[in-house]
């Protein structure tokens, strides 16, 4: 349902930009600060690899990563220098919390003196999350068991920061829900001087629990409870403090407003001084405010306001931190204001907006910015909106586009760009064109060497693949993408399998080269002869702007239900190679839940369908997600209902296999068993399939993802018939 999830289950690429902050140290190319190399490590050791040569150095080598008494060194998960180099922290012994491995151990090795200490030892182990130095290199902070703690790196003695911390009362990071449904994980943030965290406090103490069953680790069953607000449910309220580095007390910020009706989704220091800004979104998520806050005198004013029809998306585009410009002066936003996603520069204090992006086309991330040369890069695709490029434009308001990937690489880019603009990664991948990485110099694309590829699916070239537009009887045109049976005939009747997502969570039109690729399937769809198709309906999130991504607002499982029955119509009337008597659909998630209504609103269409954990009733999914794009049921219930799968069961014709881990604690099981309780109520028949304890991307335990490919592969075979005839 959701952006973490949609990276599971969308065979794709998607690119995100982050600014180099605290919250990102792990995460992306480790680039050196002048630009001219990236750290990276194999998991034994830290190397420094130069970009133009290619030449690797190492920096720490696995006899110095061996702790004492151990035989082996440590595995590397992630790693940080403290800005001097002189000390690195090393996340290893991973765990998972929730949707990925963000708990574990940390270890600091002194380059010095060779002396390596683990982080926290008196903590449990794989307890730490978040682990990092301050910025003069002095101390780490991190968070255990919903406390926030500070160690002295020279003497290693520690301060907790916080006490109170229990399983509802979460200090330095975050419930599920706001983990889930803002990417909010890392919690908390050290001030540019090192002598001040500022942290969010979750207080989840009002939110009911979900009660999930483990009915297979012992003779008896276990409950699993998970804090969780369900639609219509007032948030979890949050609030932001600030506290001394050395202990203390510490000073709640007074933002304005009922904190169970809104949500702070963004809090950064200013690069220099001790000022934090912070992004509040109302409980619809229909206004965002920013405010700037002075910890020291309490005082918090309010700079920038901006207001929707429908929902503002979290974040502004730029998650994992703050876009600065002018040492904090003004910084970048994000905004749909003008009906397109354009990029702002906005003054400290709000009264300055100047629009760097003019033009009818959205951005789709941030890339790069360039201060020195005034320049920021971005990714957009004016043209395509399947496709993606590497732009950019003076920081001069005048927005005039410049185009960077190559006018002969038609498909999808990405780009790590180094500081100081120079070099980059650069990735490129077609629905014809396997992934493949370079280094390259920026500024005209020169390829330096090449870089490790991405693993592409095991699909031979060319693969009879054709991406189109469809228009519909509504005059909505859709994108859309074809594989055709190898040896295709036109004169011949195939059978048809759409793959469906349709909720503002994702897209599948995307032109990458896992597009027409199946991985649930055991072969090769087109050698057993099926036409595979994917369209993408209004409300899906692609560069076609705000108009057609907010059509959606109140009208999940409507209006874009309609948009993909339509387009499947259009297509058969268009194709006469499509055989209507041999018409599937299946999808994840939202795919699974656009599944449903296909089967169950439009049964002369869809013959058969395979479900996958899908919301069969939205008044059971949760708040933030189900609210954002359907307002509150208090106000609108009748929406929800209209929306909601299990409302149109009982017109199901067609074969229906339905498949739902029971430790789904995402789209809980309860959407299962409500949905077939509904079928039986009917006398529906169907195929169930319930994965004991496995989570939303059914991939836990052994056997299970040969399984689910293997029952999904059988039911496809059996209930929608391949070949030609």
């Amino acid at each position: 349902m959701t952006l973490n999830l949609r990276t599971l289950l969308f065979i794709g690429i998607f690119f995100t930009a982050f600014s180099q902050t605290s919250t990102a140290q792990f995460q992306g190319i480790r680039w050196t600060p002048d630009g001219k190399a990236y750290l990276s490590s194999n998991r034994e050791a830290i190397l420094r690899t130069d970009v133009v040569s290619g030449r690797e150095t190492p920096l720490v080598t696995k006899e110095q990563l061996t702790p004492p008494g151990s035989g082996k060194p440590l595995e590397i998960a992630s790693f940080a220098f403290s800005p001097d180099s002189s000390t690195v922290l090393v996340f290893t012994n991973t765990a998972r919390v929730w949707r990925y491995n963000s708990r574990g151990d940390y270890y600091l090795l002194n380059r010095k003196t060779n002396q390596l200490r683990q982080i926290g030892k008196s903590q449990p182990s794989q307890s730490l999350l978040y682990a990092k130095l301050s910025p003069d290199g002095t101390k780490v902070a991190y968070v255990s068991r919903n406390n926030l703690f500070v160690e002295d790196v020279a003497s290693g003695q520690t301060t907790p920061l916080t006490t109170d911390g229990t399983r509802k009362r979460i200090n330095g990071t975050f419930d599920w829900a706001y983990e889930e449904e803002f990417g909010c994980r890392d919690g908390f943030r050290w001030s540019p001087d090192s002598k001040q965290i500022a942290y969010w406090q979750i207080d989840a103490s009002a939110i009911r629990d979900y009660l999930m069953l483990n009915t297979t680790d012992s003779i008896y069953s276990r409950v699993i409870p998970v804090e969780y607000p369900k639609v219509g449910e007032s948030p979890s309220p949050a609030r932001v403090g600030v506290v001394q580095a050395t202990g203390g007390e510490t000073r709640w910020l007074a933002v304005p407003g009922d904190p169970q009706q809104h949500y702070l989704v963004q809090m950064e220091w200013f690069p220099t001084g001790n000022d934090l800004i912070i992004e509040q979104l109302n409980r619809k998520q229909n206004q965002s405010l920013l405010f700037v806050a002075q910890p020291s005198t309490g005082t918090i004013t309010p700079i920038h306001r901006e207001t929707s029809t429908t929902w503002i998306e979290a974040h502004a585009g730029t998650p994992g931190g703050w876009p600065w410009l002018e040492g904090g002066k003004s910084f970048i936003w994000v905004s749909e204001k003008d009906g397109w996603r354009h990029l702002y520069q906005v003054s400290r204090d709000g009264k300055k907006t100047v629009l760097l992006t003019p033009g009818s086309y959205d951005i789709a991330g941030i890339s790069a910015i360039d201060e020195r040369n005034r320049y920021i890069y971005f990714i957009a695709s004016p043209i395509n909106p399947t496709q993606r490029y590497l732009f950019r434009t003076r920081m001069d308001g005048k927005g005039k586009l410049e185009r960077i990937s190559p006018v002969n690489q038609v498909g999808t880019h990405t780009y790590d760009i180094a500081p100081g603009g120079q070099f980059a990664m650069h990735s490129f991948n077609s629905h014809q064109t396997p992934p493949a990485s370079n280094w390259i110099r920026l500024a005209d694309h020169q390829v330096l060497r090449a870089a490790a590829s991405r693993r592409a699916p095991n699909i031979q070239t060319p693969r009879n693949m054709e991406f189109f537009t469809v228009t519909t009887a509504d005059g909505v045109t859709l994108d859309g993408w074809m594989r055709k049976p190898a040896n295709f005939d036109s004169t011949k009747k195939y059978p048809v399998v759409f793959y469906v997502y349709g909720e503002p969570a994702s897209t599948t039109t995307n032109d990458v080269f896992s597009a027409g690729y199946n991985n649930l399937f055991e072969g090769d769809m087109a050698k057993a002869g099926y036409c595979y198709v994917a369209l993408d309906n209004r409300g899906t999130p692609t560069l076609k702007g705000t108009a057609w991504r907010k059509a959606i607002y109140r009208q999940i499982g409507r209006i874009n239900v309609r948009d993909q029955a339509m387009g499947a119509k259009k297509l058969f009337e268009q194709r006469s190679y499509l055989d209507t008597s041999r018409v599937a659909v299946w999808g994840w998630s939202g795919g699974g839940s656009t599944t449903l209504h296909l089967l169950f609103q439009y049964p002369e269409i869809y013959k058969t369908g395979i479900s996958i954990a899908a919301v069969g009733n939205q008044l059971f999914y949760d708040n933030i997600y189900q609210e954002r794009y359907m307002g509150l049921p208090q106000e609108n219930r009748e929406d929800f209902v209209a929306g909601s799968p299990i409302t149109y069961a009982k017109n199901l014709r067609g074969n229906l296999l339905y498949i739902h881990g029971t430790g789904d604690d995402n789209v809980h099981y309860s959407n299962a068993e409500v949905l077939i309780d509904e079928l039986v109520k009917h006398n529906k028949q169907f195929q169930v399939m319930p994965y004991p304890n496995r989570t939303h991307s059914i991939s836990e335990g052994e056997g299970t993802s040969q399984h689910l490919r293997t029952l999904y592969t059988n039911y496809l075979l059996e209930h929608c018939p391949p070949g030609a005839r």
